[in-house]
C-alpha cells in the first residue's frame, strides 16, 4: 500500500514512534493524519505542527486500555474523514523491571494496552476495511522482544509475546481479504519511554539505538513491500534463527544475559495454611 490518499490513525502518537509515523504518513502524502494518544497536549502538539505545515491532522484522547477509547477514535474518523485505510496501533508502557514480584495491576495493564488494545482496534476497523474500496491496512507496534525476550521484564516479554501472536493470526485470517498487516519489532529506540525506563536501555541497547524516524521510514517501506515483520535491527532475524535452530543454547545465552542485567530473581514464600 502507498500513503498518499490515505487517512490514517495512529495510536500513541503524541510523542517517540507513533509521532514520527503520523509525521511520516503525512509527509508521504497522506490525506489525513489522526493522532491518538492519552497525552492529549502531546498529540495535540504534533497534530498542530503537521498543521502548520499544511497537512490535514486531527488529535482525539485515547487510553488504549478501554475498548470504548479505541471504538471512539475510530467512530470519529469515521464521521470526520468517510474511512480508516491504516491504523498504526502502537500505543505501549515500559513499567518497572521484575517478573515474580510484579503485581498483577501491571500485568493487566501491559495485558490490556499491549494485546487487548490490537484486539479492540481490529475488532473496530477491520469489518470497514473488508467492506471498502482499497481494503486497508493494519499494523501494530510490538517489540523484538515479542519474538525473542527481553530478561528484565516479565509482563512485558510475555505480552509482547501475545501482541506478535495476534499480528500472526490477523494476518492470516484477513490478509488475503483485503487488509494488509504488519508488525513492528524493534529492538531499543530511542524515546522519552525508553529515556526515562530504570534500566534505560538495557540488553534491548547492546545492538544499538535507533530514532523513531529511522523506524518510521521502515514501516513506510514495509507498507510499500507488504512485509509482515518489520526489523529495524536486522540482527533480530538472526536472532530468530539461532533461537530456532538450538532452544536449548538460545536459553543459555539468554540466561547469561539475565544475569548481566536482570535484579536477583525473586523467590515468593510458599502460602502458608
Amino acid at each position: 500500500m502507498d500513503i498518499p490518499g490515505k487517512v490514517a490513525v495512529v495510536t500513541g502518537a503524541g510523542s517517540g514512534i507513533g509521532r514520527a509515523c503520523a509525521q511520516a504518513f503525512a509527509a508521504a502524502g497522506a490525506r489525513a493524519v489522526v493522532l491518538a494518544d492519552r497525552d492529549v497536549a502531546g498529540a495535540q502538539a504534533a497534530a498542530q505542527a503537521l498543521a502548520a505545515q499544511g497537512h490535514t491532522a486531527l488529535a482525539l484522547a485515547c487510553d488504549v486500555s478501554r475498548e470504548a477509547d479505541v471504538q471512539a477514535v475510530v467512530a470519529s474518523t469515521i464521521e470526520r474523514f468517510g474511512r480508516v485505510d491504516v491504523f498504526f496501533s502502537n500505543a505501549g508502557i515500559l513499567g518497572q523491571p521484575g517478573g515474580l514480584d510484579l503485581d498483577d495491576a501491571l500485568w493487566t495493564a501491559m495485558w490490556n494496552i499491549h494485546c487487548m488494545a490490537h484486539v479492540w482496534a481490529a475488532r473496530a476497523v477491520v469489518p470497514g476495511m473488508l467492506r471498502q474500496e482499497g481494503g486497508g491496512y493494519f499494523l501494530s507496534t510490538a517489540s523484538a522482544a515479542g519474538l525473542l525476550t527481553i530478561v528484565e521484564s516479565a509482563p512485558y516479554a510475555v505480552t509482547k509475546h501475545a501482541a506478535v501472536a495476534f499480528a500472526e493470526w490477523l494476518a492470516i485470517s484477513y490478509g488475503r481479504r483485503g487488509v494488509r498487516v504488519s508488525c513492528l519489532c524493534p529492538q531499543s529506540v530511542d524515546t522519552a519511554m525508553v529515556r526515562d525506563s530504570p534500566v534505560g536501555t538495557g540488553s534491548a541497547g547492546l545492538d544499538g539505538v535507533v530514532s523513531p524516524e529511522a523506524v518510521a521510514q521502515h514501516v513506510l517501506q514495509a507498507m510499500r513491500d507488504e512485509q509482515f515483520l518489520i526489523l529495524p535491527h536486522p540482527q533480530v532475524a538472526e536472532y530468530m534463527q539461532a533461537k530456532a535452530a538450538n532452544p536449548g543454547r538460545w536459553i543459555g545465552g539468554m540466561q547469561k544475559m539475565s544475569a548481566k542485567f536482570s535484579a536477583p530473581a525473586f523467590v515468593p514464600s510458599a502460602p502458608q495454611g
